[in-house]
């Protein structure tokens, strides 16, 4: 009886998990649903402005008057790490991190051992691991909680911040770490130069120059287009993990879902097979007693 009453307990409290990740999964769905369509909306205009950006700043050279295309020899960076603030997505989290602890041990090694690297994590789960794994690289707390309020005006004070910092000569390069969402089963992690302001290659290596015409003058122009459009792709980023932060939590909720199902169904095997096991025993004790009284 004891080992049924176990059995018992154990499918309970399976049923009873069951029930949270059923309700999650459909809360995640909804929040999807929302992240996917603001995501689907954004990125074209996103993708677009900025290819728009780089092929601007790939033809005019060094005639164009702007200080956010400006490559400079690296020796102060900056890591924006996006991540969620909750878990239960399963690796999302630790495939957007991977991929910014690469970039560092790659690409800014040098930068790292100098102690001339800062990281600035949007999501709790990402600021976590880097003030436990990392005592020389400092850390911008301020965003941490960006995700409870992404409009266009709030994120724009981040992305503000470090346009500000970039022309200011505090951080000769400025990465994202995020992770970009294609569908809810799907999520990619992904770092990508922010700043400077990549050119086009083709440009480049074609020798051929676009004839622009700028109406307003160029410069004047190029103050007011490029902070909006490094603000869009900025956004967009912030977007693309929203919109995976959901899609990977449904899947990992849908697949927990499907684990406890089968779980559920071993269990009831385990427990019918020990009721029957039991039921035989108070048999057999009961033939057993008849045979014992025949007997006397």
């Amino acid at each position: 009886m004891a080992n049924l009453k176990a059995v018992r307990e154990r499918i309970v409290s399976v049923q009873n998990t069951q029930q949270i990740t059923k309700a999650m999964k459909m809360v995640s769905a909804a929040k999807l649903r929302r992240a996917q369509q603001a995501i689907q909306q954004m990125r074209p205009y996103a993708n677009k402005l900025n290819e728009m950006l780089r092929n601007i700043l790939s033809n005019l050279g060094g005639e164009a008057n702007t200080s956010f295309g400006v490559q400079r020899p690296v020796k102060k960076a900056c890591i924006v790490v996006v991540t969620s603030n909750r878990g239960l997505c399963g690796a999302f989290n630790t495939n957007v991190i991977k991929s910014a602890i690469a970039t560092i041990e790659k690409k800014y090694a040098d930068v790292h051992e100098a102690g001339n690297l800062t990281v600035l994590p949007i999501g709790k789960k990402g600021f976590d691991v880097f003030r436990k794994r990392y005592n020389n690289i400092h850390i911008i707390r301020d965003y941490v909680d960006l995700f409870s309020d992404l409009s266009f005006d709030n994120v724009a004070q981040v992305s503000q911040r470090l346009m500000d910092a970039f022309e200011a000569g505090e951080f000769d390069a400025v990465e994202i770490s995020y992770g970009r969402f294609k569908n809810a089963a799907t999520q990619f992690p992904e770092t990508e130069q922010w700043l400077p302001v990549a050119k086009l290659e083709s440009a480049e290596e074609d020798g051929m120059k676009a004839d622009y015409v700028f109406e307003p003058g160029m410069n004047q122009l190029l103050e007011t287009l490029i902070p909006n459009i490094l603000q869009t792709t900025f956004q967009k980023c912030l977007l693309d993990t929203h919109a995976s932060e959901h899609g990977a939590r449904m899947t990992a909720m849908d697949k927990a879902t499907e684990n406890a199902n089968d779980l559920l169904k071993e269990l009831k095997l385990s427990y019918n097979k020990a009721r029957q096991e039991a039921i035989t025993g108070e048999i057999l004790e009961i033939v057993g007693g008849a045979a014992a009284l025949e007997s006397a």
